[in-house]
């Protein structure tokens, strides 16, 4: 399939109306929500297993301000217009949307997904309490996967580092 990737990159109120043509057609939005700093195999397997377990996946990525706010003030490395254009580059992915602020119970809530994943670090518990909330009104299963050992963006940044130092 030949497929701009700019065109996936929606505004929240865009990517709700095609929800709707999704529920209307009985198909399942599945959802995952992060930073995606780094394009890593961690990252495209995750969002592969997620794209398996419905009709079309969304992926809410966090804001540059809303990165630093996260991660700290070196963060992001890339910029969310070109991390939304590489998760949107990959066929598991089929709408990316760009949140600001640093929790998107917001957009969750909007997008009443039918299921929602999100990375093996995380418990029921350690949601947040107001993503959590949106997610339990909305009826949207929640799923964890585990992370693929030895990725994770901050450890490919620490290794970058310590190879500069030689």
């Amino acid at each position: 399939m030949n497929r701009n990737p700019a065109d996936l990159i929606l505004p929240l109120d865009a990517a709700c109306r095609r929800r709707e043509i999704l529920r209307r057609e009985n198909r399942r939005l599945v959802v995952t929500n992060g930073c995606f700093d780094i394009l890593h195999r961690g990252h495209a397997e995750y969002l592969y297993e997620a794209r398996c377990l419905g009709d079309a996946l969304l992926v809410l990525i966090n804001s540059d301000a809303s990165v630093r706010q996260l991660k700290g003030p070196t963060r992001p490395v890339i910029d969310q217009f070109n991390r939304a254009y590489m998760l949107a580059s990959l066929e598991a992915v089929d709408m990316v949307v760009i949140f600001e602020g640093s929790r998107c119970d917001r957009e969750l809530a909007a997008l009443a997904a039918d299921i929602y994943v999100k990375g093996g670090d995380y418990t029921l518990d350690k949601l947040d309490p107001a993503e959590r909330h949106a997610l339990e009104t909305a009826e949207t299963r929640i799923v964890f996967k585990p992370f693929i050992p030895g990725f994770s963006t901050t450890t490919i940044i620490e290794k970058i580092k310590q190879d500069l130092r030689g």
